[in-house]
């Protein structure tokens, strides 16, 4: 079946509620107007039990079906990014620096979609238990609402979210069983060396040669250490030094990211960067620390709850329009700590050709809601059937 056709009814409402989204952009666990429009919401679809303030902004909402079963969790994150909006929509953000550059305003619209049409209906057992968190972007909104007990306080037994994909066809779907996203890191290291005049090198300790000697030593890393097969991306993105061209420093940094999927590779990076920074810092006379700074887990999908989960996208989109064994991405995503806990799967439904996330220029497809809501309703009422 297509999208359903109560939830294209709400065609019109959920593109206001998206663009009423995307004017308010709000950033990490600060919102405030974003959860106090989705409350207004649930409560207008008759939802009673409502639970707010959970890591600061989150809300869990419960549906309760026809007779007693168990909870399933739908997830959508809220947050916003600290960018500024070069769209030059008549709906753009309204607040300087932030924008809806991800598409949660999206995520957000499907979730209540879904929401409406499961209340409307009821046609599933047990529960569903509706969670929209905070804080995705950084800050680990998912661990905190996992630290604060919501699995156990609402009795989740599995868990489900979708996010958004540019340059896939709108309302298709893409997944992959196991590891689907990369675990996280990123790491500081601050040299201090002794500066002086640009003239008489051999009167100073240069933290500049470390740092570019550290960044070029951490390349090896993954062409020298790593096996092949085993997926890793380091990427040095910062090297900050220096004021003027006559004038070697005192200090330099270095910052970048570590993205892997098993734990045993995240060690060996550990220990071959402390080793780099330290050799570095014996070579060229200075001192150099090391700050590691472990991020979010590698979202690993229950491979039998991915199948499923692929089937009722089926649904939606067809056979033409699933991918099942899409493969590993390297970007994270911190649903992982709910995956972590609970099993149930992660997807990505089309956004079509649209400017890429993260960019000044994107922008959520409102077409893609109804195909977002459509799938978790389906999930729900097949996962749960009366």
């Amino acid at each position: 079946m297509p999208v359903i056709n109560r939830i294209a009814d709400y065609t019109n409402d959920m593109t206001a509620w998206r663009r009423h989204l995307h004017t308010i952009p709000e950033l990490m666990f600060e919102c405030h107007q974003t959860a106090a429009f989705v409350v207004e919401r649930l409560r207008e679809f008759g939802i009673t039990e409502i639970h707010e303030g959970i890591a600061t902004t989150g809300i869990v909402a419960i549906i309760e079906g026809q007779g007693g079963g168990p909870t399933i969790g739908l997830r959508a994150d809220m947050d916003a990014l600290p960018m500024q909006e070069e769209t030059g929509l008549d709906y753009a953000s309204t607040i300087d620096g932030m924008m809806h550059a991800c598409g949660h305003d999206g995520h957000t619209t499907m979730l209540l979609g879904a929401a409406r049409y499961l209340t409307e209906t009821r046609n599933f057992k047990g529960r569903v238990a509706l969670i929209f968190q905070p804080a995705e972007e950084s800050g680990g909104g998912g661990e905190v609402m996992v630290n604060e007990g919501i699995l156990e306080r609402f009795d989740i037994k599995e868990v489900y979210a979708l996010h958004n994909a540019p340059g896939t066809p709108v309302g298709h779907f893409y997944t992959t069983p196991g590891p689907i996203m990369a675990a996280a890191d990123d790491f500081d290291i601050h040299i201090t060396g002794k500066g002086g005049h640009g003239a008489m090198p051999h009167e100073t300790a240069d933290p500049v040669v470390a740092a570019v000697s550290i960044a070029q030593a951490i390349q090896t890393i993954v062409s020298r250490n790593n096996y092949s097969q085993d997926h890793l991306v380091i990427s040095v993105t910062q090297i900050h030094t220096g004021s003027a061209d006559n004038i070697i420093p005192e200090k330099a940094y270095v910052n970048g990211t570590v993205r892997t999927f098993d734990r045993a590779v995240q060690g060996m990076v550990m220990a071959r960067l402390e080793a780099i920074v330290a050799g570095a810092a014996l070579s060229f006379g200075v001192e150099a620390e090391l700050v590691y700074n472990v991020g979010y887990p590698a979202t690993i999908n229950d491979p039998e709850r991915t199948i499923f989960a692929a089937d009722v996208a089926r649904e939606i989109a067809g056979d033409n329009g699933v991918i099942d064994d899409n493969g590993p991405e390297m970007g994270a995503e911190d649903f992982a700590y709910l995956l972590e806990k609970r099993p149930g799967s992660y997807l990505f439904v089309g956004n079509g050709e649209t400017a890429g996330l993260h960019h000044p220029e994107y922008n959520f497809d409102d077409e893609t809601a109804a195909a977002g809501a459509s799938f978790f309703a389906r999930l729900i009422e097949r996962a749960l059937p009366v």
